[in-house]
């Protein structure tokens, strides 16, 4: 129907990557809970309201702006076998005209970490900004220690880029990030950064 436009589903092997949706509260807030201790060294601070359903709420109100917007692009994992919430991957920060560019941001439960789930979300929404957004540049950030967020990323193609100075606050202090990037049209070679770098 004219009008309308088409909400963005991407399907990879094992799962449906989507828009978070006002009925996914109850399985984000238990995941988030169960994985605290899990994800919290490695986030930003959670608010007092962060589990409550109105901070949920705004999160799917900003969610489905941004989307139409064109300015980012935030997607829960679902597992296809069960409907399970694994975890969300976001494209944010997403700039056009001579940058073409768009920052990724992940998180996955506890339950389901190693298990290749966020690789094969990673590659994905990677492949998805190159094709269906027509970006060329995809940025990534992490701290220095998390050796499973660098290992993600480098076996998604991602090349370490540099250290970024007191880039984010990280559980309520200001922290530097190893800096990553994907390009669409890749001609750098191997950056031999290592896991042990910054």
């Amino acid at each position: 129907m004219f009008g309308l436009r088409r909400k963005p589903r991407i399907e990879t092997e094992r799962m449906t990557l989507r828009l978070p949706q006002h009925g996914d509260f109850r399985a984000w807030t238990a995941l988030r809970r169960e994985s605290a201790d899990f994800l919290v060294p490695w986030e930003p601070a959670w608010s007092d309201d962060h589990l409550t359903r109105r901070a949920f709420a705004n999160r799917v109100a900003w969610s489905a702006r941004a989307e139409a917007a064109g300015t980012a692009l935030p997607l829960f994992l679902l597992r296809r076998a069960d409907d399970m919430l694994l975890g969300a991957i976001t494209l944010d920060n997403i700039r056009r005209g001579p940058a073409q560019a768009g920052t990724l941001g992940y998180w996955i439960g506890q339950p389901f970490a190693r298990q290749g789930y966020m690789r094969e979300a990673i590659g994905a929404l990677v492949y998805h900004a190159f094709t269906a957004l027509d970006l060329s540049r995809i940025e990534a950030a992490c701290l220095p220690e998390n050796v499973a967020s660098r290992g993600v990323l480098e076996s998604c193609g991602f090349k370490f880029e540099g250290v970024a100075q007191s880039y984010l606050q990280i559980n309520g202090r200001w922290r530097n990030h190893v800096l990553y990037a994907n390009l669409r049209s890749d001609r750098r070679g191997r950056t031999d950064a290592g896991l042990g770098t910054a």
